[in-house]
């Protein structure tokens, strides 16, 4: 999910440096809804490893 997270924000820039700000600020959008989504899912795994301690 990172992965995909970090092609859209390419895309994002690549997007805004040829002057496509429509698909520029859509990739960017996306990119953050992933990154954020990645976050949520690490912590909620960590804190799961933590509570059955498996770490």
């Amino acid at each position: 999910m990172l992965y995909w997270a970090l092609i859209f924000f390419v895309v994002a820039l690549i997007a805004g440096l040829f002057g496509f700000g429509g698909i520029a600020a859509a990739s960017s959008g996306i990119a953050q809804v992933l990154f954020v989504l990645f976050l949520v899912l690490f912590l909620a795994t960590l804190v799961v490893r933590l509570v059955r301690g498996t770490w």
